[in-house]
């Protein structure tokens, strides 16, 4: 995991709810470029294609809500998406993506403030957000605990590590 990332972001509202964000008529599909290729679908049927490995999602309020199903950070990974930034988000997508080693920022201003397009700048471990005319946004630094998981890459690599099968 990167701890600063450099990206296009792409700007979402509030309530962007797991069926939005991996819609359910897909969960059958199991190769991973093909579950990436319907991510964020539920929103706008454009993104994935224009969305490039790297890019980064910022959203609004109480991202992630509906389901509890992991297939939503999944799509996000698939899709390319190297980080996410939200105002806010629910509790068990905030939880199922840090497992999975999706990093996530909760950013009070960054909807208000960051534009559809603009590159930005996302420091992890720092907790900031940096917009392309240089205005640094404070967001709440992740724990050490989800920093050290994401570090290894999520919690299965986690769980290898400590049973003494990966370094």
């Amino acid at each position: 995991m990167q701890n600063v990332i450099k990206h296009t972001a792409f700007v979402l509202g509030d309530n962007i709810d797991t069926d939005q964000i991996y819609p359910g008529r897909y969960l059958d599909l199991v190769k991973p470029d093909e579950v990436g290729a319907h991510c964020l679908e539920g929103v706008d049927e454009t993104i994935a294609k224009r969305f490039q490995k790297g890019d980064i999602v910022v959203a609004g309020r109480n991202f992630g809500c509906g389901s509890s199903r992991e297939h939503a950070p999944i799509a996000l990974i698939n899709m390319g998406a190297s980080v996410v930034v939200a105002q806010s988000f629910a509790r068990i997508f905030y939880r199922n993506a840090i497992n999975l080693g999706l990093p996530l920022l909760v950013c009070e201003q960054a909807a208000q403030v960051i534009r559809d397009g603009e590159t930005i700048t996302v420091d992890i471990e720092n907790g900031t957000v940096t917009t392309q005319s240089g205005q640094v946004l404070k967001g709440e630094p992740i724990g050490e605990h989800a920093m050290h998981m994401l570090r290894v890459g999520g919690i299965k690599p986690l769980f290898r590590q400590r049973a003494g099968l990966e370094s």
